[in-house]
């Protein structure tokens, strides 16, 4: 039984691909109990609507919810879950940003480690590619009939059944495959590729590097299908026209590998490894100083502020409402725009802010030296994170809907879901 569960978990996880939560976003039971509180409170005088059953204006507050969950996640990611520590995060650089990309995700460098390290890229982690027999475009040269074949990826192991018609080209079966392969999510990207009137499948992993005791991220095969063989041989979709492979690199000296190019070192710096490095050449990760990671910090609440603010726009001819939502993100901006002028950051007319990257600088080096503080932009942060909370909780406010009823004040049920009703629409997602 238990290895049953196992399976049908295995390919639920695979098949769906639940969305990674980032790292400041709390599960504690408090932290929901607190959701649920702030929904009842919300909705007490809350009027009665007809519930919408517009596709359109579904995507649009499903929409709406992610872009304020992803502003929030910004600034807490940026500050931490503790505001007085606001815009203090760490920034991490590298001496060469187009062969490795840092990023600092811990708190603070423990004593006796280094806030520095060196790092010499021998190799990339590779996906694998199995590159299919190039055929013309003519009938496809098997018997009409209904064919199978097999993909063993991730310890599970996926029949997909097709049928060949008689008129059917090979590029026909071809395109077909792919869209059933690319639709079927199991951790592969399958495509058509072309050359001198011929046109061959390609399959490549999603995943780079070679899973523990395997030789191979995935393999086709047809010997063990229900239906007829024989299209794996034809198609040629069982070459290996390049191996899955670990990235190699060195760090301080010392060999290391990974699966991937995206890793984590001591659970401190999150490095992207783009490219190789010449032999015998090095690249310094370590942490910027204050003043350059405040300014990394500042610039990364304005993009996010200015990402959200680009996103409202976009539905202000299609939704109305998004149109309040901006006035009201802006006003938060405008009770802050003085201040923010002495530091580079200019509101423009449409709610964006502007930077000026050199005044900016300047200026928060010269608030570092003399011991100033930026409290006005903590509390710009603040205004932002209880703003988004507030669209991310009834994103169905920014909503044009038809009103039924108003309640009589204090003497109203409490029914918690009711501005909630957005939440059915994101299952879509899954189905």
């Amino acid at each position: 039984m238990s290895s049953v569960m196992n399976s049908l978990y295995n390919n639920y996880i695979t098949t769906y691909h639940p969305k990674s939560v980032p790292s400041a976003r709390s599960s504690k039971k408090s932290d929901v109990q607190s959701t649920y509180n702030s929904i009842v409170k919300m909705n007490k005088d809350t009027p009665w609507y007809l519930p919408t059953t517009s596709k359109e204006i579904q995507q649009y507050a499903v929409d709406l919810k992610k872009n304020a969950t992803d502003l929030h996640d910004m600034i807490t990611d940026l500050n931490g879950l503790d505001q007085n520590d606001s815009l203090r995060k760490k920034s991490a650089y590298s001496s060469d940003p187009g062969a490795i990309s840092a990023t600092f995700i811990g708190e603070e460098i423990p004593i006796g480690i280094p806030e520095e390290f060196s790092i010499e890229v021998n190799s990339l982690a590779s996906s694998q590619e199995n590159m299919g027999l190039f055929l013309p475009d003519s009938p496809v040269a098997l018997p009409p009939n209904m064919y199978s074949f097999e993909i063993s990826i991730n310890d599970m192991n996926y029949e997909f059944q097709f049928s060949i018609g008689e008129s059917e080209t090979n590029r026909d079966v071809q395109d077909r495959l792919a869209r059933l392969i690319n639709n079927s999510s199991i951790g592969l990207k399958a495509k058509v590729l072309e050359e001198d009137h011929r046109s061959a499948l390609c399959l490549t992993s999603e995943s780079t590097g070679l899973p523990p005791g395997k030789k191979q991220i995935f393999s086709v095969g047809d010997e063990r299908t229900s239906k007829a063989k024989g299209t794996v041989g034809y198609f040629g979709l069982d070459y290996v026209s390049r191996e899955g492979s670990d990235a190699k690199f060195k760090i301080n000296g010392e060999d290391r590998s990974a699966s991937s190019n995206h890793f984590t070192v001591s659970k401190l710096f999150s490095l992207e490894l783009k490219g190789t490095t010449p032999p015998g050449e090095e690249v310094t990760i370590g942490l910027k100083t204050d003043v350059e990671s405040v300014t990394d910090n500042i610039k990364q609440l304005i993009h996010g502020y200015n990402e959200f603010m680009k996103a409202a726009s976009s539905y202000t001819e299609s939704h109305s409402r998004s149109r309040a939502l901006i006035r009201e993100m802006s006003h938060i901006a405008g009770d802050y725009s003085n201040d923010m002028e002495a530091l580079g950051l200019s509101l423009s007319n449409d709610g964006t802010i502007s930077v000026d990257n050199e005044q900016l600088k300047q200026t928060a080096e010269e608030v570092q030296n003399n011991g100033g503080s930026f409290d006005y932009l903590k509390d710009f942060s603040r205004s932002l994170l209880r703003k988004s909370n507030e669209v991310s909780l009834n994103p169905m406010d920014y909503v044009e809907k038809t009103v039924v009823a108003y309640k009589n004040p204090g003497h109203n049920y409490v029914s918690p879901y009711t501005p909630s009703n957005y939440s059915g629409m994101m299952f879509n997602y899954y189905c």
